[in-house]
């Protein structure tokens, strides 16, 4: 049986515009340029891990270079049961595995994600053309902390009724 040769379709990308992508092909694009040790960058959707990443924020994921990430530490996994590309804080370690839930709802985690599910970790951020730092720093024991808790959220809503109240916009 005589085998075709299949060429690869090729990605034609306008410099400085954004390739439109997601899901599976998405997750299968990051594992690729991350398994030839480079970093990746994308545009998050979704507000799990409000309010320290936003929808619409650009962030960059890097390889983990065979480290386990650690407390607070922002990752990028596959999740176990639905097999998509997530990005949310690890907050607690048990052997090797990782308890991981999103910032925005103590309610719902994504349990223990072990080291074969992670991809990598978020390194940079990027809000309206403006890196954001927060939430990445040294900081992020504490958000971890309070995120395990279920005391992040408190946080935050009194934080809004204050900025409401003193009217501070954003």
């Amino acid at each position: 049986m005589k085998s075709e040769r299949v060429t690869p379709p090729k990605l034609f990308h306008k410099a400085g515009s954004e390739l439109p992508i997601s899901g599976s092909a998405l997750l299968e694009l990051v594992k690729a340029i991350l398994a030839r040790d480079m970093p990746v960058r994308f545009r998050a959707l979704g507000s799990s891990m409000e309010p320290f990443i936003k929808s619409g924020d650009v962030i960059t994921v890097a390889p983990l270079h065979k480290h386990h990430p650690r407390i607070g530490e922002v990752v990028a996994f596959i999740h176990p049961e639905n097999n998509k590309l997530v990005v949310h804080r690890v907050v607690a370690k048990k052997d090797n595995a990782f308890f991981i839930q999103g910032d925005s709802d103590h309610n719902f985690s994504d349990g223990l994600v072990s080291t074969e599910n992670l991809v990598g970790s978020v390194t940079h951020l990027w809000r309206e053309g403006r890196k954001v730092r927060l939430g990445l720093g040294p900081e992020r024991l504490l958000i971890a902390f309070l995120s395990r808790r279920g005391w992040l959220i408190s946080l935050r809503d009194r934080l809004v009724l204050v900025k409401n109240f003193l009217g501070i916009r954003n």
